[in-house]
């Protein structure tokens, strides 16, 4: 067959599925940096979610094309926060890493200690706010007392919201009075599916 009839070469199929893996990661790291992380603790996550097996630094390094440095920072949060943990393989001395996949796990503990924590902090400064305004109500100057009480009301929405918020946030952590059937059952059969061998 001559060389303009021939179809283009495909990539050998490890290079798709690194291609792929990529992709992945990156979309998951643009994910993460929505909720406030650095993009590389999604991509580091992604590689390792995505592995058949534990993968070491220098191997991570030379997927994600990145430096020593940063996988190691990226490793210390992502391990911190528990979804990236250290196994041993037998037969090599090298720290190797696996990511944790019970998705459903790794959400609940991000709400429960960040966006939780961060709904309790405003709510507090709310409410101590509510309380300087109040006082202020009493003040003599007629034009102090109509801002203090166009001040209550904005910041009585923002208590609301913020305990509404908080209410919503225990739902979503607390699985046995929140209907996370459907999300939980996803995450639990993705992790049944990525433990099956193929």
């Amino acid at each position: 067959m001559p060389a303009a009839a021939r179809p283009p070469a495909r990539p050998p199929a490890s290079f798709a599925l690194q291609q792929a893996d990529l992709a992945a990661a990156d979309a998951v790291g643009a994910l993460m940096e929505l909720w406030g992380f650095r993009r590389q603790l999604g991509r580091v996550w992604a590689v390792l979610f995505l592995s058949d097996r534990p993968r070491c630094a220098p191997d991570l390094c030379d997927r994600l094309q990145i430096s020593t440095g940063l996988l190691s920072m990226s490793l210390a949060e992502l391990r911190r926060w528990g979804v990236v943990r250290a196994v041993e393989v037998p037969g090599d001395r090298k720290e190797h890493f696996e990511a944790e996949t019970n998705v459903w796990r790794l959400v609940t503990r991000v709400l429960r200690e960040r966006e939780m924590e961060a709904v309790r902090g405003a709510l507090g400064t709310f409410e101590r706010a509510l309380g300087e305004v109040r006082a202020a109500l009493a003040d003599v100057d007629p034009a102090v007392k109509a801002q203090a009480r166009f001040k209550l009301r904005r910041l009585e929405q923002l208590v609301e919201l913020s305990r509404a918020a908080l209410h919503v946030l225990r739902l979503l952590v607390d699985s046995a009075r929140a209907d996370v059937g459907p999300l939980k059952a996803l995450s639990d059969a993705l992790s049944r599916r990525r433990e099956r061998p193929v």
